[in-house]
């Protein structure tokens, strides 16, 4: 798989027209005053609530990360992480960006085979080609061997 995904981004590099971009959706981040696990990054104790309860405000961030400029886009969500957020993102994200790239006529989307947009995912798959009818572009999913998401080039930005 390494072999195949360095194959595409060979070829994607040579090519004007390719754009390539690296998506990945993280975990849900519960909104509230919570203790962190009673962990503290400052000198003094975090000001929590005394139980972790349950929430009912969450937050779900999704990134794009442009290959070529490096630039970084989160889209957040409240809801669940799903095939339909992952798509609505990147459409979302085409839309900010389609009039500086009218020359792309391909994207390729480096994804790290999470359970929202793995090959196996009807749904994503579904919408991803009503989005390539839509837009008129070529898509090209790749994807990185399954365990193996740390070399998705998105994952350092979102570690920092």
């Amino acid at each position: 798989m390494f072999e195949n995904v360095k194959q595409v981004k060979s070829t994607a590099s040579q090519r004007k027209q390719s754009l390539q971009i690296s998506i990945d959706c993280k975990a849900t981040v519960n909104l509230g005053n919570f203790s962190r696990g009673g962990k503290a990054r400052g000198t003094e104790a975090v000001k929590a609530l005394d139980h972790d309860m349950a929430t009912k405000e969450k937050m779900i961030p999704f990134g794009i990360l442009n290959l070529e400029n490096d630039q970084l886009y989160v889209f957040y969500g409240n809801s669940y992480k799903t095939s339909d957020f992952i798509c609505d993102a990147i459409e979302q994200w085409w839309e900010q960006v389609r009039e500086t790239n009218r020359y792309v006529d391909e994207l390729v989307i480096y994804a790290d085979n999470g359970p929202e947009s793995n090959s196996h995912r009807t749904q994503f798959l579904f919408r991803m080609v009503e989005f390539a009818k839509k837009v008129g572009l070529k898509i090209r999913l790749v994807y990185y061997p399954p365990y193996h998401s740390k070399y998705n080039p998105i994952e350092p930005k979102f570690s920092g």
